[in-house]
């Protein structure tokens, strides 16, 4: 899903200064109501940002409590950051139930100054959060998508960390080591259905498919059949040589429990944000999406689905030398078959045809790719179970 279009202006922090001293502000408030004099901050060391928002705004309160956890995670670790509450509220009760929410500091409500902040910073639309700088340089614009995106690894939210976060993407997304994209200091463990613990070692010189779904969604359960028809396939006749790792989409952990309980592979653990940081990696929009991970580590396709739904466990090891392989059987085979047959157990001539998937409907089995196919009715018939009338 694309991320809201967040507009804003980064401004000098004098700016800001400025157009409060014009009110005559001198102070902001806590959540204490004790008044804090802007004379008392740190202005070289600490970074500002202004926070608008308001309680009637759906999206405000949706992400106004990842706001919190961040801020207080990062002055737990010792990050000189303060929060600004610019109030978009219509009225002072909206405003004292939304900063009830908030451990950071607002400016005192007033409608009228909150409009001159808002279209001096050029905000357009909310939740919008706008860091504050002395030399007037642009920062970080769509600073909500980049903490959505990184969390705390954003601070301090500058244009340079934005690169540099960039720059760690891009090298993990070129691939190279398994343990790198599925690990990290705190796991080194992968989860089973059953609630096993698999270290991601395990997996190094594995062919690995990263697997994006989600149990509240119908096309991921369809997809999960195909891809556990595949992975039995080869785990019988290959042997341990291909995995699959879901990363879930799904909405609780409850979800994820009875999703992961379905399936013959592993998991991300559900709490753990890595889950999110592959979705932003392999810039995944929608579900489901495969994406294929070699022994080398480095990826080889993120279309694994389109490989699995068309050539299943046959593509294996999923390299397009393999694909084009099975691309030119198929073509010698069908070339090989005529163009169209009458066959004695149906009325009406069946004609050639490559087909992602069907049932034959004399032995009732499924099928891929060559079938022939009756045009004035819905009957398909394997290439094997064909018996020409003489």
């Amino acid at each position: 899903m694309s991320k809201p279009d967040y507009q804003a202006t980064n401004l000098p922090l004098w700016d800001f200064l400025t157009i409060l001293a014009s009110e005559g502000v001198n102070f902001l408030l806590s959540g204490e109501e004790d008044k804090v004099p802007l004379s008392s901050f740190d202005y070289e060391k600490t970074t500002i940002c202004l926070f608008f928002s308001a309680n009637w705004c759906r999206p405000c309160q949706s992400f106004t409590p990842k706001l919190v956890q961040l801020y207080n995670m990062l002055r737990t670790m010792g990050k000189e950051l303060e929060i600004v509450f610019i109030s978009l509220d219509h009225d002072e009760d909206g405003f004292n139930a939304h900063f009830e929410t908030m451990p950071w500091l607002t400016v005192p409500f007033d409608v009228n100054l909150h409009k001159k902040l808002r279209e001096r910073f050029h905000v357009v639309r909310i939740p919008s959060l706008v860091p504050l700088n002395l030399d007037g340089q642009s920062v970080e614009e769509d600073l909500i998508g980049l903490i959505e995106d990184f969390g705390e690894d954003a601070f301090p939210f500058t244009k340079k960390r934005r690169e540099e976060l960039k720059a760690i993407d891009d090298s993990m997304r070129q691939g190279g080591k398994t343990d790198q994209l599925l690990a990290h200091p705190g796991r080194d463990y992968v989860v089973a259905s059953d609630g096993g613990k698999v270290l991601v070692s395990k997996l190094i010189g594995k062919t690995v498919g990263l697997y994006f779904g989600a149990h509240w969604c119908p096309p991921c359960r369809a997809f999960t059949a195909q891809l556990v028809e595949a992975y039995n396939q080869l785990l019988s006749s290959r042997g341990d040589c291909f995995e699959v790792v879901l990363v879930s989409s799904d909405r609780d952990q409850k979800e994820f429990d009875v999703n992961i309980s379905s399936m013959p592979w592993l998991a991300l653990p559900f709490e753990d944000r890595t889950r999110q940081d592959l979705c932003r990696i392999f810039n995944i929009k929608a579900i489901p999406a495969l994406v294929l991970i070699g022994p080398d580590g480095k990826p080889i396709s993120t279309n694994g689905k389109k490989i699995i739904t068309l050539y299943g466990a046959k593509a294996f090891p999923f390299t397009q030398s393999s694909i084009e392989e099975i691309e030119e059987s198929l073509r010698k085979e069908g070339d090989s078959l005529p163009r169209q047959i009458q066959d004695i157990k149906h009325q009406h001539v069946l004609k050639l045809d490559m087909a992602k998937a069907y049932v034959c409907n004399y032995c009732e089995r499924q099928g891929k790719f060559w079938a022939f196919s009756c045009d004035a009715c819905d009957y398909d018939l394997h290439p094997t179970c064909v018996e020409e009338a003489s």
